[in-house]
């Protein structure tokens, strides 16, 4: 089966959720048979690369607004690859995507994963949302990346009929090995700590994480850039947070080694544009406890309260920092939570589960 993937943004050295998931479903589904080609758009202009496990084609991003890129030489290029396409997969949200699709007149089978709701941009969801029920009106299946997502989204309770549940999964041999005596000067140099893995953006809730930590002495260790950095910086410096270290953008080796030194892996997201939770789930992965809030999204679904991790309410510091205290002070009680969040991965979350549930999905459309 050929499958024609369609994304906003795409390259080998991009980390978002969504190409994550594209590269580890391009992966798994190779092994079933599939040949993935990937249509993005690149500010740089057009090109075409052959990666590991698909072909990636770039059309000349002409500009962006929104969080939205609109390249007007797509259109041909999307019409000529859906042409030898048996299936076009698009991943959601983006407008500019709609408007291809129907200018295009796809005649294959379409297959939407619905990554997220639209959660920020109010007014210009209202004047979307028409063309949003044309869209997904029009497609042949949508898939929703966790039973908790698909049970809270109003946009996905209007189509009961043609959408169903495939978790993200993550392949494992995709990651670098962890490196041992570098864990272990880690767990020398900070002793045992908390850690946070993303994009610093408005719906991370670190600001709360911050309140939660303060009068407490638990390292907590915050990985990655984005653009709360610098207020979020001034915020621990105000409040004397002497405990949290803001290690900044890190290597794909250095994540894996500080995953697999960490005590637990706190995730406090707090608004539904956290619809899946990437990094909750290489936690889950390396067999680590965590802690999240309960914002009907993917969180909590790969993190079980009581059972992998705990669950609190979200923007509550308070319970946020008894959460961290009953885990700090729990050692047997983290390495349980951990040992059944890694039994959980193996369960649910491996890329061959996703690959197998994608390509069977592909095969009935055909």
């Amino acid at each position: 089966m050929k499958i024609l993937h369609f994304y906003k943004t795409f390259a080998a050295h991009q980390h978002g959720g969504v190409e994550m998931f594209i590269r580890h479903l391009t992966h798994a589904t190779k092994w079933q048979g599939c040949e993935n080609v990937v249509l993005s758009l690149a500010p740089e202009g057009a090109s075409s690369e052959d990666g590991p496990d698909y072909r990636l084609v770039h059309a000349k991003e002409d500009f962006n607004w929104a969080s939205t890129g609109v390249s007007l030489s797509s259109f041909k290029v999307f019409s000529e690859l859906s042409k030898s396409a048996d299936i076009v997969h698009y991943h959601f949200p983006w407008p500019f995507m709609d408007v291809v699709h129907f200018a295009s007149r796809v005649k294959k089978p379409t297959v939407v994963t619905y990554h997220s709701d639209i959660v920020r941009q109010k007014v210009l969801k209202c004047l979307y949302t028409p063309l949003q029920n044309l869209f997904l009106n029009s497609v042949d299946a949508i898939v929703a990346t966790s039973p908790n997502y698909l049970n809270s989204s109003p946009v996905l309770a209007k189509y009961p009929d043609k959408t169903s549940v495939i978790p993200i999964g993550l392949e494992e041999s995709m990651y670098l090995p962890i490196q041992p005596e570098r864990v272990s000067e880690l767990k020398l140099q900070r002793g045992r700590f908390f850690l946070f893995v993303g994009v610093l953006r408005y719906y991370k809730g670190l600001e709360f994480l911050l309140q939660a930590v303060q009068g407490k002495d638990w390292p907590l260790l915050i990985v990655g850039a984005g653009p709360l950095e610098q207020e979020l910086m001034k915020m621990a410096a105000e409040k004397e947070l002497y405990n949290v270290h803001f290690i900044g953008q890190v290597t794909e080796q250095e994540k894996v080694n500080l995953l697999a030194a960490c005590y637990a892996v706190v995730f406090p997201s707090h608004l539904r544009s956290e619809a899946f939770g990437i990094s909750l789930l290489e936690a889950a992965m390396f067999g680590k406890p965590m802690i999240c809030s309960e914002i009907g999204t993917g969180t909590s679904y790969i993190n079980q309260h009581q059972i992998s991790g705990l669950v609190v309410p979200p923007k509550d510091a308070i319970a946020m920092r008894a959460a961290m205290t009953h885990l700090w002070e729990s050692p047997a009680l983290a390495v349980r939570f951990g040992a059944a969040a890694r039994e959980r991965y193996l369960e649910i979350f491996t890329s061959r589960a996703m690959g197998e549930s994608y390509s069977k999905l592909y095969a009935s459309l055909l």
